[in-house]
């Protein structure tokens, strides 16, 4: 065997043999291939070398230079000019039409080393991360920076801060429990809408102690409304893909329907003149100050009553939409903060008068109404026109073409909704907004403010009542064995609800009455039509608002909840150890998340009622059965 190996041995050539003839061509080809194979086999994708003699490579003519093909490009969803609501969509190279949604707040902080906490544990700037703060310039228009209280003569810097790197001031904390994934998703920062906080007394205004702690700050200034603060919570179900474009998306929807409708601010000033004092005379030739100011009314009014118009039109067209895409259910639907009338059986006359165009109040409510179901309704329409997974027969193209469901529907930001394929799932909402009169900030022991909810399904959102020390509910589950929505689907469809095993009504299989998606319960009646609630916060009234999903909620009450936030030192932590506790004595391993936001009274959530002992003995005996394999049947 070693005789037979030694002649393919490598020996070197002789010096004289090698400098006399050259290579063959045959060797030459041979080499050339070599070297290419070696060369393209680190690729993807492997190219097969064709080796051709020396004679034919000499005598091929020059190749000429590779061109791209001339052919037009087919236009996609990303190449539309024009937004749905025809505005024009900015070019690459130009700014964008409107501002995006910010995770972080704009507040001030002393520029010298010397930071606050050790002077004043109250104002905004206690405990802020300022390793974590980047340099912020204000635009016109952008909400006025936090007012600092306590700190006159210092000089301060306006900044950014990350609401998610204010542990002191916001938490969050997710757990997967035992699912494959985790649908849950959150949200937090400001959005830029204008404000609806009720305005500050003018008795209190002008105290001097609402002086010191910065809640006499005019906000009618240059630079608009104070910040407009965002926290939602997300659930998904059948997958994630529609809490995700909740996530991202839904801001944009409440911004641009806050635009089209022309809401106002509650902080703008009474342009009504004063009928107690005498008019003040101007020069010759000018108008009176009432007549300036009778003036300026009847332009606000105008562009009210135009704003009001185009509102009413907006509600009907989008009525119109959900009537003819799903149909069902929704060719009655009439949300109950739209002002919409019925349509009329009776047919006008010919000869009678062209009515005037109907004029709507505009409310928050109907804003965050119309962007919960546009919201909805774009994305119900993009997953019915996008192929089915699950028909063997017609996965290859959609069933519902263009010339059905019109153009594309593309959200405020323009990208695409969804991936390739058809989404069946859907997603529950709970979205909390938070507004104040002034620029001090809401957690301030001294500052008034507004909380508006917006919710649909079985997430949920607490409030931990300082004096009592109790759980206050700002939302309520839309199941269907809940009196309200019973009552609302069994006018429709009463056959469609069933009752499981455990003794729970469900509609087509699903345990809420409302939520985003779910494109086969639309037309029975699984609506996106949120409750809306507003809450004023005195000063310290309240000490922390919650934010939960259902695999907290559904596993905890809601005083263990509030009770175990008390005893954490930090919102981030307090969410934290909520989540730890329902995972732990969880039967079911929902996926869980917590969202814990620091108000007014958080340095006193301890001393009303029992503070945190009401349900610890409750939450020991949880954890110990927890523990027990043999209670826990394992």
């Amino acid at each position: 065997m070693a005789m037979a190996m030694a002649p393919f041995r490598h020996r070197p050539l002789p010096a004289s043999r090698a400098s006399a003839s050259p290579p063959s061509p045959a060797l030459l080809d041979a080499l050339v291939g070599y070297v290419s194979t070696f060369f393209h086999a680190s690729g993807q994708t492997q190219i097969r070398t064709i080796t051709m003699p020396s004679r034919i490579l000499r005598a091929a003519p020059p190749r000429r230079p590779l061109r791209a093909p001339t052919r037009a490009a087919r236009p996609t969803l990303r190449d539309a000019t024009e937004f749905r609501d025809g505005r024009p969509r900015p070019q690459p190279n130009s700014p964008p039409s409107r501002r995006d949604f910010h995770n972080y707040f704009v507040t001030h902080l002393p520029s010298s080393s010397l930071h606050p906490d050790s002077r004043s544990s109250a104002g905004p700037g206690h405990k802020l991360p300022r390793s974590a703060s980047t340099p912020h310039t204000p635009w016109p228009g952008g909400g006025p920076a936090a007012a600092p209280p306590n700190m006159p003569g210092r000089d301060l810097t306006v900044v950014r801060i990350p609401l998610r790197s204010a542990k002191h001031h916001f938490g969050v904390s997710v757990s997967r429990g035992q699912r494959r994934s985790n649908e849950d998703t959150n949200q937090a920062g400001t959005i830029h809408m204008p404000a609806f906080a009720r305005r500050v007394p003018v008795s209190l205004s002008r105290s001097q102690a609402a002086r010191a702690a910065g809640e006499s700050t005019n906000a009618d200034s240059a630079l608009g409304d104070p910040q407009v603060f965002y926290f939602a919570v997300f659930d998904g179900h059948g997958g994630s893909e529609c809490s995700e474009f909740l996530r991202d998306e839904l801001p944009g929807y409440i911004e641009e329907a806050a635009a089209q409708f022309g809401l106002e601010s509650s902080l703008k000033k009474d342009a009504k003149p004063d009928s107690m004092r005498d008019p003040e005379t101007g020069p010759p030739g000018q108008e009176t100050k009432q007549q300036l100011e009778a003036r300026h009314e009847y332009q606000a009014a105008s562009s009210t009553d135009t704003s009001s118009s185009k509102a009413a039109k907006l509600e009907s067209e989008l009525l119109q939409e959900y009537k003819r895409a799903i149909g069902g259910y929704f060719r009655r639907f009439r949300p109950s903060y739209f002002g919409v009338p019925e349509a009329s059986s009776t047919r006008e006359p010919a000869t009678a008068v062209e009515p005037a165009p109907q004029t709507i109040p505009i409310t928050l409510e109907s804003v965050l109404t119309y962007a919960f179901l546009r919201a909805d309704l774009d994305f119900v329409t993009a997953q019915a026109r996008k192929p089915d997974p699950d028909d063997l027969y017609v996965a290859d193209y959609p069933l519902n073409k263009d010339e059905i469901l019109g153009s594309p529907h593309l959200p405020p930001s323009g990208h695409r909704i969804g991936g390739p394929a058809r989404f069946k799932g859907g997603s529950t909402a709970s979205v909390a907004l938070i507004s104040t009169p002034t620029p001090a900030p809401f957690w301030h022991p001294a500052a008034h403010s507004t909380i508006a909810v917006a919710h649909v399904g079985d997430t949920r959102i607490l409030l931990c009542e300082t004096a009592t020390g109790l759980a206050f509910p700002l939302t309520q589950d839309h199941h269907p064995s809940s009196p309200a929505e019973s009552r609302r689907l069994r006018r429709y469809a009463a056959d469609s609800l069933v009752t499981d095993s455990f003794g729970e009504e469900r509609i087509q299989g699903l345990a809420n009455s409302r939520a985003f998606g779910d494109m086969q319960s639309k037309r029975i009646g699984v609506s996106a039509e949120p409750d809306v609630r507003r809450h004023d916060l005195r000063p310290a009234e309240y000490a922390f608002m919650a934010l939960l999903s259902d695999g907290v909620s559904g596993t905890l009450s809601d005083q263990e909840i509030v009770d175990v936030v008390k005893e954490a030192a930090t919102p981030e932590e307090g969410a934290r150890h909520v989540v730890e506790y329902a995972t732990e004595v969880s039967g079911d391993g929902d996926n869980a998340t917590c969202l814990v936001v620091r108000l007014g009274g958080w340095e006193r959530r301890c001393e009303g009622g029992l503070g945190s002992l009401g349900t610890k003995e409750v939450r020991e005996l949880r954890r110990a059965e927890a523990l027990d394999p043999r209670r826990r049947g394992r």
